[in-house]
């Protein structure tokens, strides 16, 4: 389903990111269930939710926005794909850029910077993220395309 269709029919029940993103993985659109990491810096909790969270679900990443070092890459990417996960919205970057491109999987990214990031296991999972005019909860549900990312407390499309 399209993020303009989604905005015309569910206006009153939808969240619009009003931030930028850049998609860097091989699937333009996707959707799914929320699960949600907050980290500054430091992946460990990132790494640890792509191995756990269900399949089909859509990882938002808290990484503060910053610019100073790769929140996933490949390595991570790889993961992601073969658990089946639908996609990855970072708030911060990315890194492999060429192989996370030929990964079955979203991945959405502010940008990219080849510096690995900490691995102290700092940061909190499952909880309210507050980024780009959204409340990210987790369980509620994201649609992604190329026009934009919209939230909602529910699968709208759900049978």
């Amino acid at each position: 389903m399209k993020t303009a269709d989604v905005c015309d029919d569910f206006a009153n029940e939808i969240q619009v990111c009003s931030m930028e993103f850049k998609s860097y993985g091989k699937n333009k659109s996707f959707s799914g269930p929320i699960a949600t990491v907050q980290v500054l810096e430091d992946n460990v909790l990132v790494k640890e939710a792509l191995q756990t969270i269900p399949e089909g679900s859509v990882l938002v990443v808290d990484g503060k926005g910053s610019k100073r070092c790769a929140l996933m890459g490949g390595n991570l990417g790889l993961i992601a794909e073969k658990r089946k996960l639908a996609g990855v919205i970072i708030h911060g970057c990315v890194r492999d850029t060429t192989e996370l491109m030929e990964q079955n999987i979203g991945v959405l990214a502010l940008g990219s910077n080849p510096m690995k990031s900490k691995k102290e296991g700092k940061g909190e999972q499952d909880s309210k993220l507050d980024f780009g005019d959204i409340e990210w909860t987790p369980d509620h549900y994201v649609y992604v395309d190329e026009d934009g990312i919209v939230v909602a407390s529910r699968n709208l499309f759900s049978k």
